[in-house]
């Protein structure tokens, strides 16, 4: 049975999740291979789904999305808390979970006034228990 990833392979992903920009020719560097080997393993990775996309880092208080609030939600009409966190600007990430609550919803607001006003229109739904945060400690952490 083939592997999934080597130790080239968890090196070239290391590289491409700190820097998705990073040119075949710097990672070729990196891990001392040949560009069109480094290429292969790269699209071999995406091909395989390992490597599902590539994305942009935003420093979201320049956004005016500074606030970070993760919201509990209890509901029975789930698919509607998809439809709506689907639907809501604010909504960075929905998660099911166990427990007494089924959701969980990762919010970015501009002010404290801005997430009452999210609440407000999630209260529908159900009840909730809101937790903002004070401080990211860490964010978009590698991984590997």
């Amino acid at each position: 049975m083939e592997q999934a990833v080597d130790d080239i392979d968890n090196k070239i992903m290391q590289l491409l999740q700190s820097n998705a920009r990073m040119t075949i020719s710097q990672i070729s560097k990196e891990v001392s291979m040949s560009q069109p080997s480094v290429k292969e393993r790269i699209t071999k990775l995406e091909e395989k789904g390992i490597i599902a996309g590539y994305t942009a880092t935003f420093r979201l208080p320049e956004l005016n999305r500074g606030t970070t609030t993760f919201i509990m939600l209890k509901t029975e009409r789930c698919q509607e808390v998809v439809e709506f966190c689907r639907e809501a600007k604010e909504v960075t990430d929905l998660y099911r979970i166990s427990g007494e609550y089924n959701y969980l919803i990762k919010i970015q607001t501009a002010t404290i006034e801005e997430l009452a006003e999210f609440q407000d229109s999630l209260a529908g739904l159900g009840p909730s228990k809101s937790h903002i945060s004070m401080k990211n400690i860490l964010e978009n952490r590698i991984l590997l």
